[in-house]
């Protein structure tokens, strides 16, 4: 996948305000990329049968973003035709008594996804060096060893055949601000704002920061991130289907053999 202009490269140094948050190209409009979308949606459908039946490998998709950054929205319209009976979602809010109990990664590795599954973590591991960094709720000396943890994990995930994508849904302050007012002005959406989030609004640059150096420390070539140019919801729907299915093409994935003797078999 190292062609996309997506993917962050291994090593690379990581500055946010040089990825555009309002990207289109290739394409001038929704309307036109509405049929390589839904060519892409009908393509992924296909792919997770062949993950469920063949139960060679697992698919681990990782989404982060600032708040409203647009994380619902992708899951519902990306995996909307999905068998349900093969992917899961694990939501991560704060940790219960039992999880601080544990390392930082316990919980995690506890929903990751047995052989034949795809699984979404909307938000992930990475919030110990996000929220957990910005909120000192840990000292620097905790959550800075922590990107070569994760990336032992995601290692150790990848060798046991899970494939491993990581996608940072890149919002602008400014969309973020509009799609927060419109949370505000559309009743049917009091229940998703969160006065909090303003709070967290404030600190734009320190979660920036934070960001930037968990895409640049743990973007490999095992388990790469992706900044998904996000102000523009059906644009972020193209580049998370298209690398999606790029990237499980290449598992090469095959139906199981069948049983021995079905062309003998006549059902009366």
């Amino acid at each position: 996948m190292s062609h996309s202009p997506f993917r962050v490269e291994p090593g690379k140094k990581v500055n946010l305000s040089h990825w555009p948050t309002d990207e289109t190209s290739p394409f001038k409009d929704k309307d036109q990329a509405k049929p390589t979308i839904k060519k892409n949606l009908e393509r992924l459908i296909e792919l997770q049968e062949l993950l469920y039946a063949s139960a060679s490998h697992s698919v681990l998709i990782v989404l982060q973003a600032m708040d409203a950054g647009g994380k619902d929205g992708a899951i519902e319209h990306v995996f909307s035709g999905v068998n349900p009976q093969g992917c899961n979602v694990t939501s991560f809010k704060v940790p219960s008594h039992l999880e601080k109990a544990h390392d930082f990664l316990w919980r995690h590795h506890l929903a990751c996804p047995p052989k034949g599954m795809m699984e979404i973590f909307n938000r992930s591991h990475y919030e110990s060096v996000l929220v957990e960094r910005v909120h000192k709720l840990v000292p620097k000396e905790v959550w800075s060893r922590r990107y070569d943890q994760i990336n032992d994990f995601e290692r150790m995930l990848t060798a046991e055949n899970t494939l491993v994508l990581k996608f940072f849904l890149h919002i602008s302050k400014a969309e973020q601000k509009k799609r927060l007012e419109a949370r505000l002005e559309d009743k049917t959406k009091h229940w998703k704002f969160d006065p909090n989030d303003l709070t967290e609004r404030k600190k734009w640059d320190e979660y920036t920061g934070a960001f930037e150096d968990a895409l640049q420390n743990c973007s490999t070539e095992e388990a790469p991130w992706y900044v998904v140019p996000s102000d523009h919801k059906w644009f972020r729907n193209w580049v998370l289907s298209d690398t999606i299915v790029r990237a499980m093409e290449k598992l090469n994935l095959k139906y199981p053999p069948a049983a021995e003797g079905l062309d003998d078999i006549k059902i009366h």
